[in-house]
């Protein structure tokens, strides 16, 4: 497993951090030669992207790019907790992995059960 961070904001990143996390979810997803990509943008670089690829004119806290295994992080909308910014890159990560939220009761109720356990192993 390899991840490569990118750190664009101004926000103090603890690499060993999401390193750990992205390796214990790979892992408990029979996944560990994925490499993974992980970017740290500001509020309107992420509006920006939002738009482009999702047609939501606004912020929000991360998207995933499974043509690139990237998961990208805006700690501004995030709120800045360390707590907070695994749970989202868990669930960044689960969605390059092929789980949604949308569009089903089961598959939300199954990739909301994989954050739980994947946080619960982490914290």
């Amino acid at each position: 497993m390899s991840l490569d961070i990118n750190n664009l904001t101004k926000f103090k990143i603890n690499k060993k951090s999401f390193t750990q996390v992205a390796k214990i979810v790979l892992s408990g997803e029979n996944r560990e030669r994925e490499s993974l990509s992980l970017a740290f943008v500001s509020k309107a670089e992420m509006q920006n992207l939002n738009k482009t690829y999702r047609g939501k004119d606004k912020a929000t806290d991360v998207l995933a790019f499974c043509g690139i295994n990237e998961v990208v992080i805006c700690p501004e909308v995030v709120k800045k907790s360390e707590e907070d910014m695994t749970k989202v890159f868990i669930h960044g990560i689960l969605h390059l992995l092929g789980y949604e939220h949308e569009g089903s009761v089961k598959k939300t109720n199954e990739m909301k059960k994989k954050e739980a356990e994947y946080f619960f192993r982490i914290s």
